[in-house]
């Protein structure tokens, strides 16, 4: 009984310290977002296209699908990003909810990158906050 209670104790530890990781990237909100496109900062939209046709865009952003309706990540985005941007050059990322720019931030980070921007809240807070989008 006594082990049982020390291995759920450690499993709660483990937990709650791997929690409060640092993430290898910042998170930015939509005024951080304006200044880093405003220094001309590539912002990937990495959502899926039905999304984009949805919502709109950010404007001038690239977009590049990272994982497809079935969850299958695009094998070419991590080739194509890396022939687009410096592994030392500033990077942004914007989904719909900051979710799978925060995967995609990560495998950046394990490629080299260091200095990741995550549009925190994504495309959902910047339309909420009345920000501009484009249609293509």
């Amino acid at each position: 009984m006594q082990r049982q209670f020390l291995g759920a104790g450690l499993l709660g530890l483990a937990l709650a310290l791997g929690g409060c990781a640092e993430p290898p990237y910042t998170n930015v909100d939509n005024a951080q977002l304006k200044t880093l496109l405003a220094q001309d900062v590539p912002l990937y939209d990495i959502r899926r296209p039905e999304e984009w046709r949805q919502t709109g865009v950010v404007e001038g952003s690239r977009k590049l699908t990272y994982v497809d309706g079935g969850g299958r990540v695009n094998p070419d985005i991590l080739p194509r990003i890396q022939r687009e941007v410096p592994k030392d050059a500033p990077i942004a990322l914007i989904c719909r909810t900051g979710s799978r720019t925060d995967s995609l931030a990560r495998e950046l980070a394990e490629q080299g990158y260091t200095r990741i921007y995550n549009v925190r809240d994504g495309i959902t807070r910047w339309i909420a906050a009345d920000n501009p989008v484009v249609r293509h």
